[in-house]
């Protein structure tokens, strides 16, 4: 028997039908349920007022929406799309709907956590319940701590814990779909205001903002974009330990930014992570691309249990690294942005992220090191302009790559670990094609001299017809010399420094 007369679903980052944990208990719960999705002017109109006027993300999150109302309609129910302050929407909706409760997945963010607080509140001062329910990740908060009870703080023992959980008698429980499918005739049918006109959906101009290149790019949007990704990579999993590092191959999924707004099931990707493991064909990359899901629990745990993250360094004594300030820096940064370091594999991987809205994960580490190892800026400065550009981002995912890059956070990569870009070039990119597809300028170039053009010699820069300085910047920094500033820089936090240790990748 249903405990509710009504509820409200709330969809935020979870924009699919399918295996989604909030609807399925409130469907289960109720005897009719309304769905409802919020543009929230408390985190759009901020975008406008620092003059941001595209956003690939929007235009992908309209997508999404667009084609969840479809789903919603083709079961029999809608989506209610709205634009306004999303914690005002939900108790004024509520009303208006006279639902007894409200479902929505959790949100592990602090000003998300601090948005909810306050709905709930309101909604229980209406009357109203309010549930909220795991649903972006396989383990939570205390759901994987040390024997001591205590959370984590380093990986590996981490994802032992994390897999011994999930082998554990109930463990594949945390990977089974919701069954929504099952109770979707009690939604509720397509909602119309008193005077009986239905509400049309806001569009991207409504919104203020104007269309992004997302669909020139032809990145697949909204749940059968996740699928027809999802489709496209389980052939290559098997290998997707061998291609993931090099970014002129196709070797990741792309399905980062399906995850970040829930167009895909968490579940869905880790069990099939774990079905290929046991069926012994194409194991090991299956294993790697599994541990990938598992560090995403991770730093989830991390922002849940330190928050404190989100400013500051992990290890607060990274705190005391005084980094570069001042004009310089300032111009340093820019050029950083911009693609302008003149180191090639650094710069075609920012102009990836700027034209696309997408980075290889090899390279976000590249270019994370550079910014802070080579150029001793901030890591806080690259988060945030990486949180503005990236399709994917994630707070906690973000700051904790930041932080590994700058090894002020949990389980970073040593402080004197400092990846040589020249050296990552030749590795990661050998051919240059990568560096080729995003520099044409230095297309002609052989293929052992792409990596650091300023070691050519002038004969060779001009029968590639490179001008370097003016088609091509010279280095902002020489790799040796910033590399023992950061050395200097990095005492701070470790007063002895040995030689024996330094490693230069």
């Amino acid at each position: 028997m249903a405990t509710f007369e009504k509820s409200l679903v709330w969809f935020r980052r979870d924009l699919r039908v399918t295996d989604h944990a909030a609807l399925y208990h409130a469907l289960k719960q109720s005897r009719q349920v309304y769905c409802v999705f919020v543009y929230d002017r408390d985190i759009l109109d901020p975008l406008l007022s620092a003059g941001v006027h595209t956003d690939r993300r929007i235009d992908f999150i309209m997508a999404a929406v667009d084609e969840l109302d479809s789903a919603l309609r083709d079961a029999g129910g809608a989506l209610i799309v709205r634009h306004a302050s999303a914690p005002q929407e939900i108790a004024a909706l509520a009303a208006t709907l006279g639902v007894d409760a409200v479902f929505a997945n959790h949100d592990y963010e602090p000003a998300a956590l601090l948005r909810d607080t306050g709905v709930e509140r309101q909604l229980q001062q209406d009357g109203r319940s309010w549930f909220s329910f795991k649903d972006q990740v396989i383990f939570e908060k205390e759901e994987v701590l040390t024997q001591a009870g205590k959370p984590f703080s380093v990986f590996t023992p981490y994802k032992n814990a994390w897999m011994a959980r999930l082998a554990a008698a109930d463990g594949e429980f945390y990977l089974q779909p919701y069954p929504v499918e099952r109770y979707l005739d009690r939604l509720a049918p397509p909602w119309q205001r008193a005077d009986g006109r239905p509400t049309p959906k806001p569009t991207l101009d409504n919104l203020g903002f104007k269309p992004s290149n997302l669909r020139a790019l032809r990145i697949p949007t909204a749940v059968s974009g996740a699928q027809e990704l999802l489709n496209d990579f389980l052939p290559r999993l098997g290998l997707y330990g061998d291609t993931r590092d090099f970014p002129a191959i196709k070797g990741p999924s792309y399905l980062s930014v399906h995850l970040r707004f829930g167009t895909i099931s968490i579940r869905t990707l880790a069990r099939l992570a774990l079905e290929t493991m046991r069926a012994g064909q194409g194991s090991r990359g299956a294993a790697v691309w599994l541990s990938e899901l598992v560090w995403r629990d991770f730093y989830f745990m991390i922002l849940h249990h330190h928050p404190r993250v989100t400013g500051y360094a992990f290890k607060p004594e990274y705190d005391a690294i005084v980094w570069e300030s001042g004009a310089q820096a300032e111009a340093d940064f820019a050029a950083w942005c911009e693609g302008r370091t003149g180191y090639p594999l650094v710069d075609a991987a920012m102009l990836q992220l700027n034209q696309t809205g997408y980075m290889h994960n090899r390279l976000r580490m590249v270019t994370a090191s550079f910014l802070t190892k080579d150029l001793g800026i901030d890591w806080r400065w690259g988060e945030r302009y990486f949180a503005e550009k990236l399709n994917d981002f994630d707070l906690s995912a973000n700051n904790g790559g930041w932080q590994w890059a700058s090894s002020s956070g949990c389980d970073a990569q040593p402080y004197f670990r400092i990846f040589n870009p020249v050296t990552q070039s030749e590795k990661f990119d050998a051919e240059g094609k990568f560096i080729r597809r995003y520099l044409p300028q230095l297309s002609a170039l052989p293929d052992k001299r792409i990596h650091a053009p300023w070691l050519c010699a002038p004969i060779e820069l001009a029968a590639a017809g490179v001008n370097l300085g003016l088609d091509y910047p010279r280095p902002l920094v020489d790799h040796a010399v910033a590399r023992q500033r950061t050395l200097l820089r990095y005492a701070v936090v470790k007063k002895s420094i040995s030689a024996e240790t330094d490693t230069d990748d």
